[in-house]
């Protein structure tokens, strides 16, 4: 069964409180992230995709695609893990995580596209298929795949990154979080070579000393 981690006051500021669906060591991870960011209670219901969890009954009428992690916002329900993170943060961190300008707000999409589009698929399959899977059900290839084409758009990154510390508006963003969140899981970006990058090696590390990301492993 799902486990609850928290419950506060069910209002805040006249807002229903947020109720997130996932586990830290999933794609959620981005959104407890952005929400330990902007100190918004929230409840966490612990739910385990790989037992089945997120496939019952009740939590299929959250997600129907029977995945983590959801949302839940008052009546409002969103999925998508990089989607989550930018509503929270729009909503909650106008001028902090959620940037000012149009142009900002662009590139916060821009980034979080382009981290789904061309990096999170061959980093899973490597976390997959090289780390995480038992022998007899990994496949080399795709692993070896993800190695060969990750290079570029960490080339992209790191030039993006040159002469500045963060993604948008040299400050750090949700864009910051939905990006790093895909090399730093499971510290997957150890086993990437992307300390060749120096740009990007400098930037993990500063996103990685944020008190809000040191204290997702307490979260388990």
């Amino acid at each position: 069964m799902p486990r609850l981690r928290r419950l506060v006051s069910p209002i805040r500021g006249g807002f229903p409180m947020l109720t997130l669906y996932g586990q830290y060591m999933s794609r959620a991870q981005r959104c407890l992230w952005t929400l330990e960011e902007l100190g918004v209670p929230y409840q966490h219901v612990k739910t385990n995709q790989t037992l089945g969890e997120s496939r019952t009954p009740e939590f299929l009428k959250i997600n129907p695609n029977g995945h983590v992690p959801a949302l839940k916002d008052g009546d409002f329900i969103l999925w998508e893990s990089m989607a989550i993170a930018m509503y929270v943060a729009k909503k909650y961190g106008q001028g902090s995580l959620w940037p000012a300008s149009v142009e900002d707000e662009g590139h916060v999409m821009q980034w979080a596209l382009w981290a789904s589009l061309e990096v999170e698929t061959f980093v899973v399959n490597f976390l997959r298929h090289a780390m995480l899977y038992p022998p007899e059900k990994r496949r080399p290839e795709l692993a070896e795949e993800a190695l060969r084409v990750l290079p570029a758009p960490l080339k992209v990154l790191d030039d993006a990154l040159a002469g500045r510390e963060y993604l948008v508006g040299n400050r750090f963003s949700v864009a910051d979080i939905n990006v790093s969140t895909v090399l730093l899981l499971a510290d997957v970006h150890k086993h990437l070579g992307v300390d060749t990058f120096g740009n990007v090696t400098g930037w993990l590390q500063r996103v990685a000393d944020r008190p809000a990301w040191q204290k997702l492993p307490s979260l388990k």
